[in-house]
């Protein structure tokens, strides 16, 4: 037997969607709602962009901030590594 999905109910953009996932409802509901403030803000910047161009450069905007996060994540690892190869010397 497969694990529980929630059903969530959530408004991005002024759209009703309904999220599924295992994960926490409030979690669920804080992520679309970050979703919808990039969508908003995007928007007061842009007027004029249909939904879609603002669906992508939210998109963009997003995976843009999600790789710098990686970037200096790992090299926060290595930075850690190397105090961890200091101390073990």
């Amino acid at each position: 037997m497969g694990e529980f999905k929630n059903r969530i109910n959530v408004i991005i953009n002024d759209k009703h969607y309904t999220i599924v996932g295992t994960d926490n409802p409030e979690h669920i509901r804080y992520v679309a709602n970050l979703v919808d403030e990039k969508l908003k803000e995007l928007g007061r910047k842009n007027a004029g962009l249909d939904t879609t161009r603002k669906a992508v450069l939210t998109a963009v905007n997003v995976m843009h901030e999600k790789v710098q996060l990686e970037e200096e994540n790992y090299k926060l690892q290595q930075e850690l590594q190397q105090y961890k190869n200091r101390e073990n010397q």
